[in-house]
């Protein structure tokens, strides 16, 4: 194909007409409908406030009810396995679709947070751990927001981390919102017996997903299920990658195999080795980004578990609750508008630059934290300066940890490169939650070590495979 820059191109000799790079016909821009997405966008929020929220009464809720620190912990992280083993049966009966997850997901949300409520009333210490199970079937959302926003039905190429970013607002939105309206809760206290500091977080979230549970019915269009059409470019690899010479990354087209249009969506045997044969040489790619999946949330899941316990033990802090929820939530809302900027850096910076950036600057909160206890010069300040730093580096990585898989692998493996991006999220949130919780006692120094760790394993993977990473902006 010769390149010009009218709108008509030359292939095999014949004349054919082409859009004009960055209009709204041009299928690398394509973006799905505004309504859906902002219903995507607030239910990934919704979701994070739901994790979050418990985190500052949990503790003081579970002893109430006879139970300790340890059942404490446990009902923070259990939802996310239940998510995990949600997520199978979930993605067999989707039919390639997302109004039904979405439905599932609120009905068991409302559940889940009506059980946790009612668990004063009852008395009952293990409904909480119960309610807190039937929230974690909800948590299959999460990789639902993932896929809606890179799947190559409704988004182009070039806006996959663009929305991608948008999802990580919405993520650093919860991880703020959570612990502070749960600290709010547990400060007012209320005085009855239905309604109180305790059980208010879960009235409160119940409410909220039966409104947004009708909206979704009446504003969310959902996605045709898949045909033969997304079969043929599951069959049709993603070109070599290169630079043209104006320096933008271009990727010479791979013809597609015949198949009808109106074929199974299930591959046959001859398309399933054609397939795997034309991506073998991306498995490096998909061992880095699910590493870094993995890693970014495990370390943002043990800071979160882990500095109302150092907060607590540390002389000169003696943290309650209250005041451990708040300064988790101020260095989400210090990291906000840098969050935001995200979204225009990412239009304009490759998925690699932008996950060694963040990577880079959660590294340096961890290394300068690591100075700090061994000089024994924490304080308040200069904590909330590595946690910034931890909180803003690892949530800015994980927005390009999907976006990078949807660009290099074929579409119609996006179901699978969300399904295993999601699974290491889990992994890493509740390994993340337990080393968190055992930071104190391994000792802070070793708790940090590992972390570090971890970070310079990816550093390794990520630097071997530094030119397969490359993919298309935005």
């Amino acid at each position: 194909m010769l390149p010009i820059t009218s709108g008509v191109a030359i292939w095999g000799g014949h004349p054919r007409r082409v859009p004009d790079v960055g209009s709204e016909d041009d299928p690398e821009f394509k973006l799905p409908k505004r309504a859906s997405l902002y219903i995507v966008i607030i239910m990934n929020t919704l979701l994070q406030v739901s994790f979050f929220i418990v985190v500052s009464s949990s503790n003081k809720y579970a002893e109430y009810l006879g139970g300790n620190a340890s059942f404490s912990g446990l009902v923070i992280g259990i939802p996310t396995v239940f998510g995990g083993l949600a997520l199978i049966p979930m993605t067999r009966l989707d039919k390639g679709g997302y109004a039904m997850s979405f439905h599932v997901a609120c009905f068991a949300a409302i559940l889940g947070h009506v059980a946790y409520a009612i668990a004063y009333r009852a008395k009952f210490l293990y409904l909480i751990l119960i309610g807190r199970c039937l929230s974690g079937v909800s948590f299959t959302g999460f990789m639902y927001t993932k896929r809606y926003c890179s799947d190559p039905r409704i988004v182009g190429i070039r806006r996959r981390t663009t929305l991608a970013s948008w999802l990580v607002v919405s993520q650093g939105i919860g991880m703020t919102l959570g612990p502070f309206l749960g600290g709010v809760l547990y400060r007012i206290g209320f005085s009855g017996s239905i309604f109180n500091g305790y059980t208010s977080p879960g009235w409160l979230m119940a409410g909220v997903y039966l409104v947004f549970w009708i909206i979704i019915a009446l504003y969310f269009e959902d996605v045709p299920g898949e045909t033969g059409v997304e079969l043929l470019s599951m069959a049709s690899p993603v070109g070599p990658t290169g630079c043209n010479s104006a320096g933008h990354i271009i990727q010479s087209p791979t013809p597609p195999m015949p198949i009808a249009l109106d074929a199974p969506m299930v591959p046959t045997a001859m398309a399933q080795r054609f397939i795997l044969r034309e991506v073998a040489g991306y498995w490096g790619v998909v061992l880095c980004a699910c590493w870094f999946a993995m890693l970014c949330f495990f370390i943002l899941g043990s800071w979160e578990a882990n500095l109302p316990v150092f907060g607590a033990a540390a002389p000169n802090l003696q943290w309650s609750p209250f005041t451990a929820g708040n300064f988790i939530a101020l260095g989400g809302v210090t990291a906000f508008p840098f969050l935001l900027a995200n979204l225009f850096l990412a239009r304009r910076l490759q998925d690699r630059k932008l996950l060694a950036v963040g990577c880079g600057l959660g590294l340096l909160g961890l290394l300068v934290f690591l100075s700090l206890l061994r000089t024994s010069k924490v304080d308040y300040g200069s904590l909330f300066v590595c946690w910034w730093a931890v909180a803003l580096g690892f949530n800015l990585a994980t927005t390009v940890t999907l976006s990078i898989l949807s660009k290099q692998l074929p579409p119609g493996w996006n179901r699978w490169s969300s399904m295993i991006i999601q699974y290491s999220n889990y992994t890493g949130r509740v390994t993340g939650a337990v080393w968190g919780g055992s930071g104190v006692s391994v000792g802070m120094l070793n708790y940090v070590g590992v972390e570090i760790g971890l970070v310079g394993i990816g550093a390794v993977l990520f630097t071997t495979l530094w030119r397969k990473l490359k993919t298309k902006t935005g």
